[in-house]
């Protein structure tokens, strides 16, 4: 699969806004991603496969470090490899900022997201209690000077 990934725009967003919810996930909403993209602390990226957007990635960055805010993925697309694409494009990313840590959330039920984080050196630091209604969330990090 020839994964196309760059940075993720307003006009990239307006041409999923119609099928954000129901080809995507219902967890972030467009107008929260719009004022994602619009913030200069956020960088997006996203995936493409025959000129389709089929997911979209995204981090927040305060001061020297960074959270992981989503890695969405087209639900026709998921299993397929791109949500790993997505999150290396992030570690690199991070990278060239010169960010020293990556962090994220992860419902502790969601074992498929949680074993890609751990294959990408991330390690679990705490648990936030009921973060995703009633299940607990794994706070996950990943320190990325060592690396550079």
């Amino acid at each position: 699969m020839d994964i196309e990934i760059d940075k993720m725009t307003i006009k990239d967003l307006e041409s999923i806004k119609n099928i954000l919810i129901s080809d995507f996930d219902d967890f972030w909403n467009y107008n929260i991603l719009k004022d994602e993209l619009k913030s200069e602390n956020s960088k997006y990226i996203r995936a493409k496969f025959n000129n389709e957007i089929v997911g979209f990635a995204g981090i927040k960055i305060l001061f020297d470090e960074a959270d992981i805010m989503n890695i969405v993925v087209k639900k026709d697309y998921r299993n397929k490899g791109i949500g790993s694409i997505l999150l290396e494009n992030l570690i690199l990313l991070s990278k060239k900022l010169c960010l020293n840590s990556l962090s994220l959330e992860v419902n502790e039920e969601n074992i498929p997201a949680t074993n890609l984080y751990k294959k990408q050196g991330f390690k679990n630091i705490g648990i936030r209690k009921n973060y995703y209604n009633e299940k607990n969330g794994i706070i996950m990090k990943k320190n990325l000077k060592q690396e550079n």
